[in-house]
């Protein structure tokens, strides 16, 4: 299924997580039954997801962090899934420029910086460096709370 322009409209209104699929119809002038089947497509088909998301800068003694990763080897898209198995990363993407991934990382008390590059990090091969960047302050950062 192509993700139409009446799909963007379900998605952004959506987005507030309160909106009520009767709502949704009302607006887009269609019927419940149709928005509730194009929900669900887009969501078997993997295009679209609802979910509970956080601020983390709200959670006490919690923290977000950017990781860039150096690979000794150009399976990108293995070792990126490899990354994304690992307790606290939030996402991985396979960029361009001096590192190959980009980890976001979720920390918290007892899961710092430490314990995410010493009990995660080095049971996979062929890392060749890492560079944290730790996140001061976010703007529209909204993340699922995986720790």
């Amino acid at each position: 299924m192509k993700i139409d322009d009446t799909n963007i409209a379900i998605i952004k209104m959506m987005r507030q997580g309160k909106t009520s699929i009767k709502q949704i119809a009302a607006h887009l002038g269609l019927a419940e039954n149709t928005v509730r089947t194009r929900i669900a497509k887009m969501e078997s088909d993997e295009q679209f997801e609802i979910a509970g998301l956080i601020d983390p800068q709200k959670i006490p003694r919690h923290s977000v962090v950017m990781v860039g990763v150096k690979l000794a080897t150009m399976d990108l898209v293995k070792k990126g899934e490899e990354f994304s198995k690992l307790r606290g990363v939030v996402s991985v993407s396979v960029i361009t420029g001096r590192f190959d991934l980009m980890l976001i990382v979720l920390l918290k008390e007892g899961f710092g910086i430490l314990e995410f590059y010493t009990e995660e990090v080095s049971r996979l091969k062929d890392v060749s460096s890492v560079e944290t960047f730790l996140v001061y302050k976010s703007y529209n950062l909204k993340i699922p709370y995986i720790l």
